[in-house]
């Protein structure tokens, strides 16, 4: 269980296909805390660690498996993140810890595509187009994990949606290199996925 407050920003250093992806993640948070089997959500998709380690350069990684039900419903790719490549990193929620965001669970629903971006003073506001499928779950004024980010909508317009990102929010995440085109890993509220299906039963 997450809260979508994004505590690091990771790097992928190696990806590797043998049946399942492993994925090799550089990361700042201390090795000597993560321990074998412990979740983290990388860019809102939630993965098991299987090892830890440092590189050449002396920076810590942590080692990841990646399913193909997991690379079927999020922005991986078949051939995995290509090498380099920034993701948002959360530790999962230890009980007592503050619940800054919202319920997140790191199990991503699908994929939606940035169609929109625009600065509004320091932030910058961006639109997105949900999948059809997931559009009905999506409210203005709720809440939405974007890349394992919590953030609330603005508006909505059918299966387009807008957010707004704040400066401290573009620089703590991988927000602010965002472009055009870009597939975002979309996990909708818990709440209104509950809510939806109690409807779908009256």
């Amino acid at each position: 269980m997450f809260t979508g407050i994004i505590t690091d920003q990771g790097e992928v250093l190696s990806v590797d296909q043998k049946g399942d992806l492993t994925v090799r993640i550089a990361t700042s948070y201390a090795l000597s805390t993560i321990d074998l089997g412990a979740s983290i959500a990388c860019d809102g998709v939630c993965l098991t660690v299987t090892a830890t380690g440092t590189d050449p350069d002396g920076r810590g990684w942590f080692q990841v498996d990646i399913s193909a039900e997991t690379v079927s419903k999020t922005n991986i790719g078949s051939q995995g993140w290509p090498l380099g490549k920034h993701l948002n990193l959360e530790r999962a929620l230890r009980v007592g810890d503050e619940l800054g965001g919202h319920i997140v669970s790191g199990h991503v629903d699908g994929v939606a595509e940035i169609v929109g971006l625009h600065d509004d003073g320091d932030s910058t506001r961006i639109t997105l187009r949900a999948p059809d499928t997931l559009a009905r779950y999506i409210a203005s004024k709720g809440s939405v994990a974007l890349n394992g980010t919590s953030l609330t909508v603005n508006e909505v317009d059918g299966s387009a949606f807008g957010i707004n990102v704040i400066p401290h929010t573009k620089a703590v995440t991988t927000w602010g290199q965002v472009v055009l085109g870009d597939r975002v890993n979309l996990e909708i509220d818990t709440l209104a996925r509950y809510v939806a299906r109690l409807q779908d039963w009256t």
